[in-house]
């Protein structure tokens, strides 16, 4: 059985390997450019997880439990006593407060207060108000 002459070199994708072309001549059939194209598809695992963890929004997730996390660390101890985060979205922070009265304290005397002190801490944008609910 004859063998027939081997083709022509053609230009080869900059990180084709002495592998690939040798494989590539042992199957007699070009499939460069099928090759090639499913090496565009390919990407490491180091590659892809900046873009999972940006498009899952896990670093603003993670800016938000810490804002619950440091609550009790941030705010009055006698406010923390009676009122505790139960929330944060769309840059509001839902808290609870045990009784009316509380509620009624917190909103008028140290809502700005403790506002300045998590935007101090976190940054405007990620707490821009806070919402205070009997519960």
């Amino acid at each position: 059985m004859r063998r027939s002459p081997p083709a022509p070199p053609r230009a080869r994708p900059p990180d084709w390997t002495a592998r690939d072309s040798v494989l590539a001549e042992w199957r007699g059939v070009d499939l460069t450019p099928l090759e090639v194209a499913a090496r565009r598809g390919e990407r490491r695992v180091g590659e892809l997880i900046p873009d999972l963890v940006n498009k899952l929004g896990l670093p603003r997730r993670h800016s938000e439990a810490q804002v619950l996390k440091s609550w009790n660390r941030l705010v009055d101890p006698s406010v923390t006593a009676h009122a505790q985060p139960a929330g944060l979205r769309r840059g509001t922070l839902f808290v609870k407060v045990d009784s009316s009265v509380w509620l009624s304290e917190i909103v008028r005397y140290r809502r700005e207060e403790i506002l300045e002190r998590l935007q101090h801490c976190f940054g405007r944008d990620l707490v821009t108000r806070i919402s205070f609910r009997l519960g």
